[in-house]
């Protein structure tokens, strides 16, 4: 594996728990799907805890790298779902983005951290590594007792072959 793997973190500011609801992670998934298709990226694992995601992707980086992939995903599903929370009147959410956007570039709002930590999945060992770790995530938390109970998360698109919620390419897991 060269230098088109990643695993990927990011997590939304103060660790807001958004994703604890499904309509909001619908959200997040749609935007996955949009620039998916735009980047012609493959998602290889992944899966969206209620304060952040992990995700494996591989990357073309002639169509974008890493960082315009991450760059694109976060801005839009940030402002879809904010909106999305000020239309549902969600004060607890829209208040603390507004307050995390102070002193940061004129932004109105914040969702996200700044950044998103990125590793280079330099090799199959690593690649299985990692990938356990994003299927165990909602298990160790105490969301499921079983990683492929979990909705939103690659362990079942790899344990029962289940690609309804987001299509993940299982073959390079071997």
């Amino acid at each position: 594996m060269d230098e088109e793997f990643f695993f990927v973190t990011t997590t939304i500011v103060e660790h807001a728990p958004v994703f604890g609801e499904r309509k909001y992670c619908n959200l997040l998934i749609r935007q996955i799907k949009t620039w998916q298709a735009h980047f012609q990226f493959a998602i290889l694992g992944y899966v969206i805890m209620p304060s952040h995601f992990h995700w494996i992707v591989k990357v073309q980086p002639s169509l974008g790298t890493i960082s315009d992939v991450m760059r694109e995903l976060k801005s839009h599903a940030a402002w879809t779902i904010m909106d999305e929370l000020e239309r549902d009147a969600r004060h607890e959410f829209t208040a603390l983005f507004v307050g995390a956007s102070r002193g940061v570039n004129d932004q109105r709002r914040k969702f996200w951290m700044k950044r998103f930590d990125d590793q280079v999945i330099r090799n199959q060992k690593m690649f299985m590594a990692k990938l356990l770790y994003i299927h165990n995530n909602p298990v160790k938390a105490g969301l499921v007792e079983r990683a492929e109970g979990y909705e939103f998360s690659s362990a079942r698109n790899y344990i029962t072959g289940d690609h309804s919620v987001l299509y993940v390419d299982t073959s390079y897991a071997g």
